[in-house]
């Protein structure tokens, strides 16, 4: 029986004629990473490729509005938008959810999650977790099943080190043994750094890349790519000796800055019970070079990587290579996810046991400066443990419209700023609220409120400016 060629088949592939001098790249996973991977490759400076970016078929409403011409992210980098355009004008970029895709292409850039499950306690005590390699899996069986014999696989998903060669490899050998094909695909690994913020493409385009690849052939061959889309002779590639080391590689970086973070959490409580300015420690200390990147005080760690990747390396360590627990990098995370019950502790120091009724204003929900991202933010557990204390809480964020997490449309214009509050909490040190004036005008016609800064982002010209407020600065022993 042959099978019906679909609508959807029959509209890749008048993309694909209409680009038949081009390679064929195809992305799977359309979220933070892949949804801007996707329009830099399509911007390539020899408008070589076209690319089709694929999603679950779950994900529809996503791939709808890329195709209909919105980007689905919000960001504060104008490069988004205006790749993201240039890649329609040059009609360079599709999405789908179909997985025939896979059958054109010539390369596969592979941007999906993968996840950790925690086990958590009272007040997101780790008490276990997970690595489900499943979905993962099937991904690349999905790919496996389908592709050309020379496909380049790029994995640049955060993963387990050993993947490459102990997961993916061992599947497309099955699947193309199963095809009756030689294993002629090539695989490599070259870990992404995205910010999502105003350096959005930049973080991909304009920034130092780490790679390799399961063997020479395909190390040679993701570095020809990269030299394609990436500026490489401002930021270098860097070519390390197997996948298993730049899987290393971005899990390692990413638990240095997670153990730096819990390791200046001790501090800061120190600092607060010895009467002491952390913050203008911490400058002192970072006049030494090899200092420079010691931490400041902080509400606590968000976002999709440092949450997860030490217990990713952990894992690995452990299930893959039958090696140590890294007790270290695991010890990490349980110290970060808990770190916004400092603040919540200096503020029930302050009110007493007693916050029923209290009406508190949280400046910024997001878990990133000047970014709309609420992903895994430190904000919810210090919402969630107000909330349940029976606290009135306003929230304001000029950069996240709603909180999808906690389905809740936030306030991003002045109305959150026409009430009257017991206290203000800095949740997310946006520029807006110092830097920019809003809190010194707020302050101005307020009276006797209570300001939480768990960022230490108020200094002390605006502290003394306004008396008749009484200020809380984590890390800062000294107010």
């Amino acid at each position: 029986m042959i099978n019906e060629v679909t609508q959807e088949q029959k509209n890749i592939d008048a993309f694909l004629a209409a680009n038949s001098d081009k390679k064929v790249v195809v992305v799977q996973g359309l979220g933070f990473v892949g949804a801007v991977m996707s329009i830099v490759v399509a911007n390539s400076d020899a408008n070589e490729y076209a690319v089709i970016g694929v999603d679950l078929p779950n994900r529809k409403p996503v791939i709808d509005t890329l195709n209909n011409g919105e980007f689905p992210i919000h960001s504060t980098d104008a490069k988004v938008y205006e790749y993201f355009e240039n890649a329609r004008k040059r009609n360079t970029f599709y999405a789908t959810s179909d997985n025939y895709a896979y059958t054109k292409a010539d390369v596969v850039i592979v941007d999906i999650n993968l996840d950790v499950a925690k086990e958590v306690g009272v007040d997101k005590k780790l008490e276990g977790y997970s690595v489900n390699m499943d979905g993962f899996k099937a991904a690349m069986h999905t790919i496996a099943s389908r592709c050309k014999e020379d496909v380049l696989i790029l994995v640049e998903t955060t993963v387990p080190p050993g993947t490459s060669q102990k997961i993916v490899r061992p599947i497309f050998e099955e699947e193309f043994e199963k095809r009756g094909l030689a294993p002629t695909f090539k695989i490599g690994h070259s870990y992404e750094r995205v910010m999502p913020g105003p350096g959005y493409v930049d973080s991909i385009k304009n920034f130092y890349r780490v790679f390799s690849g399961i063997n020479e052939e395909s190390a040679d061959a993701v570095e020809k790519f990269l030299h394609t889309i990436i500026t490489t002779d401002e930021y270098p590639l860097t070519r390390l000796g197997n996948t298993n080391a730049t899987e290393m590689s971005k899990v390692l970086e990413n638990s240095f800055r997670a153990m730096n973070i819990a390791f200046i959490q001790e501090w800061t409580e120190f600092a607060e019970s010895a009467g002491v300015n952390l913050y203008e420690v911490v400058n002192a200390i970072r006049m030494r070079p090899t200092h420079q990147n010691i931490m400041r005080p902080g509400l606590g760690v968000g976002g999709y990587c440092l949450t997860k990747d030490p217990l990713l390396a952990s894992w690995a360590s452990q299930e893959l290579f039958d090696s140590i627990t890294l007790t270290q990098s695991e010890k990490a995370v349980s110290i970060n996810d808990r770190m916004p019950l400092h603040t919540y502790k200096t503020i029930t120091k302050h009110f007493g046991a007693d916050l029923y009724g209290k009406k508190v204003l949280i400046l910024g929900v997001s878990y990133l400066q000047n970014v709309g991202d609420t992903r895994y933010t430190p904000v919810e557990l210090l919402y969630d443990k107000l909330e349940a204390d029976g606290t009135e809480i306003v929230l304001h964020d000029p950069f996240v419209p709603q909180w999808v997490e906690k389905d809740m449309m936030i306030d991003g214009g002045d109305d959150a700023f026409d009430g009257a509050y017991d206290a203000v909490i800095i949740g997310t040190p946006h520029d807006i609220y110092v830097k920019d004036g809003k809190l010194d005008s707020f302050l101005s016609k307020s009276d006797n409120l209570v300001v939480f800064d768990s960022h230490g982002v108020i200094g002390d010209e605006l502290r003394k400016k306004h008396t008749n407020h009484e200020f809380k600065i984590i890390g800062r022993g000294d107010v």
